[in-house]
This record gives structure tokens, sequence and C-alpha cells, in this order.
């Protein structure tokens, strides 16, 4: 097999490089997940349908997918510079697999520290017995990506807070109205939906959601 594989790809190297892009392809959804803006994206968009109260609409591939293309949007500068650094130069053979994943590191590093509060940051340095660095790109990806991931999940948790709000305000007015009208045995929610539903749509919700999450980033 392995001679086989020599033939086809002309050398060591070549087989070395389609192992590596193997496992590269192999670990992409969970370096998706760790270190993009997918995360937050995903529990923002999730909580926004919670709150309206239409549990499959719009489906979970459906917000799987917008936020899949979203954080292209958003990861697109950081990509375009890995592409630049590591990427082409690696195609050039102007540098070695491993200092091409030297520099891929390096935009991704900055991306989430840019995007990671210092007070969380400063925990998980603490906890893991790192040395304090004064340049915080010095810290391993050990203590990055936790850290990132903890603020992206603290942030989309608040927002979704911010969310629910105005959607709960709507359910209030409508449960206290239908109560005091004397018409308990109808659903609240039967009622309330059509008119989150146009709120959210007069507002153009979908816009405002993409629109502040894209801006919430450095």
């Amino acid at each position: 097999m392995t001679d086989l594989l020599t033939q086809l790809n002309g050398g060591n190297v070549p087989t070395l490089d389609l192992l590596f892009l193997l496992t590269l392809v192999a670990l992409l959804p969970s370096l998706v997940v760790m270190m993009t803006s997918f995360t937050k994206t995903i529990i923002i968009l999730s909580f926004a349908r919670n709150a309206m109260g239409v549990q499959q609409a719009p489906p979970n591939m459906v917000l799987v997918g917008i936020s899949l293309f979203l954080t292209l949007y958003i990861m697109s500068p950081v990509l375009d510079e890995v592409n630049e650094q590591a990427y082409q130069p690696y195609l050039r053979e102007e540098i070695s697999q491993q200092e091409a994943m030297e520099r891929m590191i390096v935009p991704m590093k900055r991306f989430m520290l840019r995007n990671t509060e210092m007070a969380t940051l400063e925990n998980f340095v603490e906890m893991s017995g790192t040395q304090v660095q004064d340049d915080v790109e010095e810290y391993p990806l050990t203590v990055v990506v936790p850290s990132f991931m903890t603020t992206e999940l603290k942030k989309g948790f608040t927002a979704g807070f911010l969310i629910y709000l105005p959607f709960l305000l709507i359910d209030i007015i409508v449960s206290t109205t239908l109560m005091s009208m004397g018409m308990v045995m109808l659903p609240p929610a039967m009622v309330s939906l059509p008119f989150k539903l146009l709120v959210f749509v007069t507002v153009d919700g979908w816009q405002l959601l993409f629109s502040g999450i894209a801006q919430s980033y450095r």
C-alpha cells in the first residue's frame, strides 16, 4: 500500500502532505466550533428562534447553514491572512510544513485574543499555572482557546437574554389582557405568536441580528 501511494504521488513528501490534509479535514469541525465565531452565532440565532416561540422555523439545518456562512464572512480577513502568510508560501515550497502551521496559528490566535475578555484569559492562565506574559500572544493555544470559548458562551447567552426581553414583554401584555377579558381558556402563546412575528418582521430582525453579530467582533 505504501509503495502504491509512493508511485502515485511521486515520493514520500506528497504522501505525508496527503496524511496531513486528511488529519486537518477530520479536525476541521472542531476547529470551526472552538476557534471561530460559529459558537456565539448559533447560540444567538437559537435564542432568537426560541424567544419568538417558533420551535422549527427556521429548521436547525437552516440555522447551522446561516451560522456557517456568517462565520465565513466574519472570519474572511483572518482566512485571507492565513492564505497569504502561510498557505501560499507553502504551496510555492518557500516554507516547511511546520513553519506553515506556525504561521497559520498566529492570525487565529490574534483573532481569539481580540475577542477574549482579559479577566477570563487571566483566570485560565492562573488555573493552568502558565507564566504570566507581557505579550498575550505568547500564551499557548491551550490557554487561549478555552478562554475564547468561555467568552463566546458568555456573550452568546447575554445576547440571548437581551433578545428574550421584548418577546417576554409581549407575552406578559397578551396574557394580562386575556385574563382581564376573562378569556382564560385561550392559550396566550397562540395569541402572542402573531404579534411577536409582526414585531420581528417590522424591525427587520434578521438583518439586525446578523449585523449585530458581525459588528461585535474586532
